[in-house]
């Protein structure tokens, strides 16, 4: 069971960053093809986000996932709210309604 003290560590980090990627190594050397695929959608859209390297911290890794109730990662929240994993974001992505949910939320999209 995840301890309070990570859950109310995620939940700021959650909370802080508009726009927060749990994922596999880092944007510039994505550790797994679904953080790679996540990490190219949100730059294609030119989404400013900030990332954590699951890989770095074991609790993290296993704690991130009883945090959202999701089994895998990457792990995309927007403005505080879980969205999902990759093919939730693709689906969302290839639909237009990602770029659509992220502009609604206020985020500033460079693209």
């Amino acid at each position: 069971m995840i301890d309070s003290e990570l859950q109310a560590e995620f939940q700021i980090a959650v909370d802080s960053n508009d726009v927060l990627l749990f994922m596999k190594g880092t944007p510039q050397f994505p550790q797994c093809g679904f953080s790679s695929t996540v990490v190219q959608i949100l730059q294609h859209l030119g989404v400013p986000f900030r990332s954590v390297d699951v890989l770095q911290n074991e609790e993290v890794r296993n704690g991130i996932k009883e945090f959202s109730n999701w089994p895998t990662i990457p792990q995309l929240y927007v403005k505080g709210e879980f969205i999902g994993g990759c093919d939730i974001v693709r689906e969302m992505f290839e639909s237009g309604e990602l770029k659509t949910y992220i502009a609604d939320k206020g985020i500033e999209i460079a693209g």
